[in-house]
């Protein structure tokens, strides 16, 4: 099968197409035939080298969509099923960004019936980052959540799941955004202004974003590396995604019920894998990149 990988740390350019032989799924793993996989940040930071692995083959992709076309010992799927999973690892050799991919039968849920594989595909990761970084806020309804960069990919997921709960959910966004996180529901603030139970801060702002929390509130990030330092009696914590299907299979349910927005930006076929990273690279996405086999 092809795959897109590196063998090289780099820019767009070190991902190559590359023929390797066809995963088999070992006991509890499923092989999905992948109809579509999403590219996301953390796909640039492994092609950069940001997560180590100098000198071996690592592979692409986080998010699947697809078909289970292998099953091993009490997989506890069938093949011809359409699913969608999160692989979860860093440098693992192979990744989502091939004609086929082996995952864990716990990592796999029902694909949505309501939209096709690449919508479906931007799912996994950014919904279930959003997802398990809400679960680190512990946050009741009625109380006040900042979402920085609410009309990106993981900051909309948590606004549409915040709102949910009965969280009153504030954004983060540039202007041009304001409709559209006001459509998910969520109020458009200003940089700087109010003080809130907790911050999800999908953008990164670190220290910025800390101060925009109410004394003993709630920090949650979505780089663990790039958590601030508690100040102030605010409780930092920084989200590290786990692959989780049962939890997926419900992200799915609300998906098809018409309570999470799925954003495609633009599709590229897997031969033009390096083409996609450097659209990405360029800034400026709505939505996700998907790439097609």
């Amino acid at each position: 099968m092809r795959a897109a990988v590196v063998r090289t740390f780099g820019g767009p350019e070190a991902v190559e197409l590359v023929d390797v032989e066809l995963p088999e799924p070992a006991a509890r793993q499923v092989r999905i035939k992948v109809a579509a996989a999403a590219l996301n940040p953390v796909d640039a930071g492994v092609r950069s080298g940001v997560f180590g692995g100098a000198g071996r083959r690592i592979g692409l992709g986080w998010d699947v969509a697809g078909t289970v076309d292998a099953v091993g010992v009490a997989a506890a799927w069938s093949v011809g099923e359409e699913v969608v999973a999160l692989a979860y690892g860093m440098v693992e050799p192979l990744g989502t960004h091939a004609e086929y991919v082996v995952v864990d039968t716990d990592a796999v849920a029902l694909a949505p019936t309501s939209v096709d594989a690449v919508h479906a595909a931007t799912l996994p990761l950014n919904a279930l980052t959003a997802a398990q970084a809400l679960d680190l806020a512990a946050l009741s309804p009625g109380d006040s959540l900042l979402v920085t960069g609410g009309a990106g990919a993981v900051g909309g997921y948590a606004v549409q799941l915040a709102a949910r709960r009965g969280v009153k959910v504030a954004a983060l966004a540039r202007a041009r955004d304001e409709e559209f996180v006001r459509s998910l529901g969520a109020t458009p603030v200003p940089g700087g202004e109010g003080s809130f139970d907790a911050v999800l801060d999908a953008a990164v702002l670190g220290s910025e974003a800390l101060a925009r929390v109410r004394d003993g509130g709630v920090y949650v990030g979505v780089i663990p590396q790039a958590r601030p330092a508690s100040e102030r009696g605010v409780r930092t914590e920084a989200v590290e995604v786990s692959a989780d299907g049962a939890r997926l299979a419900e992200l799915v349910r609300a998906v098809d019920a018409g309570e999470l927005t799925l954003r495609v930006a633009e599709t590229f076929a897997l031969e033009d894998a390096a083409k996609a990273h450097a659209r990405l690279a360029e800034g400026g996405v709505r939505g996700r990149l998907v790439l097609v086999p």
